[in-house]
């Protein structure tokens, strides 16, 4: 086989990345509501860029659940499923549990020092009422978890199911919600250093339960958000 060159990795998102982040922040956030119709060719317009990345952002973000692309009549933000939502619990949970009972003993104080640093940025974020931060250091928290363990490919399997259960997370992170999860990471933080692996799997189990309070807030906020069918 001849050589091949080693590549580098780009300095920045590609253009169809940033495009990909900038309508999935806003999906998640509502500015672009369930039902909303939405096209290439506005966005690829309003973002200053040709069609291919938007067109590249689009299947990405129907693949993960977001969109709905119909050819003949257009392409709509995806209703909230919830049982879409509930996959992605099963999923996260029977992942999750293992990936702590794997990581109680066997994170050392660099990886602890790592989460320990998260939860203090996450109480930041929590007194600053930043609701889409505090999103962000809680998918970094998990994520780290996963990473730190070994088992990185846990949070990508992670990913690919959990669009729905984004979305419900954030409309429903209120001050209280926030506290509430905060606690529960902390929870989770010292059954690993501890090396209790019983307690690390009750804690999240019960931390990923929580979604099916959130989906009775969320619907009492508008119900609209949600697709009449079960699936």
């Amino acid at each position: 086989m001849p050589s091949l060159p080693t590549l580098r990795p780009p300095a920045q998102p590609s253009v169809a990345d940033q495009v990909f982040d900038a309508l999935q922040n806003s999906i998640l956030t509502l500015h672009l509501p369930p039902h909303s119709k939405i096209s290439e060719t506005e966005v690829a317009g309003q973002m200053g860029v040709s069609r291919q990345p938007v067109r590249e952002a689009f299947k990405r973000l129907a693949k993960l659940g977001y969109l709905t692309i119909r050819p003949q009549s257009g392409t709509t933000v995806s209703p909230i499923s919830e049982e879409a939502v509930e996959r992605a619990r099963f999923i996260r949970t029977a992942l999750e549990v293992q990936t702590l009972r794997a990581a109680c003993g066997k994170l050392g104080a660099e990886a602890l020092k790592g989460l320990s640093d998260l939860l203090e940025a996450q109480k930041r974020a929590v007194t600053a009422g930043d609701r889409e931060g505090f999103h962000n250091l809680d998918d970094a928290f998990h994520r780290m978890i996963c990473e730190e363990t070994g088992v990185g490919f846990v949070w990508d399997m992670v990913l690919e199911s959990k669009a729905h259960m984004d979305r419900i997370r954030l409309l429903s992170l209120n001050a209280s919600s926030r506290e509430t999860a905060l606690r529960e990471h902390i929870d989770i933080y010292e059954a690993i250093a501890a090396n209790d692996p019983d307690r690390a799997a009750d804690v999240i189990t019960s931390h990923l339960a929580r979604i099916t309070l959130h989906i009775e807030a969320v619907k009492a906020q508008d119900h609209r958000y949600f697709s009449r069918n079960r699936d």
